[in-house]
């Protein structure tokens, strides 16, 4: 319960900096540097009139985006103040979401409730994933789909970067290993997924060594999507390589920054 008190604290103090109107909801999951996303939406089908619940909503960019497109989105977060963000960005687009504050270890919902569970970059902030994705399998219909994208811990240049941002990120939080694809096969009926971020890196290290940008300043996995017409022709470029490598040395997918799950009750 400390580390959720420390989450919901650190997330608190985020929610309250962050300005709606400058959040452009398409581009987290339609920009080309949103590759977890659009690999998610190719796996999940239509949404209109699915039930979704997306846990972990943060600032409602994702819930915003699926009520778009005609699913029934519940935003929860452990942090009140991202719910209320969450609202708030759904108000600035005239749709309607409903705000819920949620423990993902302990949903309070009864069982098989939605069509679709939504998470994108809150396992890696619990104290136990599996739970977490234990608790996700209950709240789903028979045959609704868990969809999640998380960051990986095997990547020794990501893991520079996280050493050197500490001010944007939590004390507690864990990057996942790979192996919990395996765990999420035990439990569902069909499990699909793909690692992102390779070759594309090169990226990160550009912010760093050649524009200078301050990691503790500026969140990186933020400002890909926010200049993402600015990094297209780089990022294409390197995706290219990404595939390849993904393709010809299958070992490579582990060492990816994330990874993005589908999976099937």
């Amino acid at each position: 319960m400390d580390q959720l008190a420390r989450e919901r604290a650190f997330h608190d103090a985020w929610a309250a900096a962050i300005v709606v109107d400058g959040i452009r909801v398409q581009d987290y999951f339609e920009a080309c540097t949103a590759p977890e996303n659009r690999f998610i939406l190719k796996h999940l089908g239509p949404l209109a009139g699915k039930s979704l619940l997306d846990l972990g909503c943060g600032a409602g960019e994702n819930s915003v985006y699926f009520a778009q497109q005609g699913a029934h989105c519940v935003a929860a977060d452990y942090s009140p103040g991202m719910v209320e963000v969450a609202l708030k960005l759904a108000a600035a687009h005239h749709i309607h979401i409903e705000g819920r504050v949620m423990n993902a270890m302990a949903i309070d919902v009864p069982d098989a409730q939605f069509d679709i569970v939504y998470v994108a970059n809150l396992l890696h902030h619990l104290p136990d994933p599996q739970q977490a994705i234990c608790e996700m399998h209950r709240v789903l219909k028979p045959g609704g789909k868990l969809c999640f994208w998380e960051p990986l811990k095997h990547n020794p240049v990501i893991n520079v970067y996280r050493r050197i941002a500490t001010k944007v990120r939590t004390e507690d939080e864990q990057p996942l290993d790979i192996q919990i694809v395996d765990f999420v096969r035990s439990r569902f009926s069909d499990t699909q997924y793909d690692t992102f971020w390779l070759a594309t890196l090169w990226i990160f290290l550009q912010f760093y060594l050649i524009e200078w940008v301050n990691p503790n300043e500026e969140r990186y996995w933020k400002k890909i999507i926010v200049e993402h017409q600015r990094l297209a022709k780089t990022y294409t470029r390197l995706e290219k390589y990404d595939r390849w490598l993904k393709r010809y040395l299958p070992w490579a997918k582990r060492y990816a920054w994330n990874l993005a799950v589908v999976a099937t009750k």
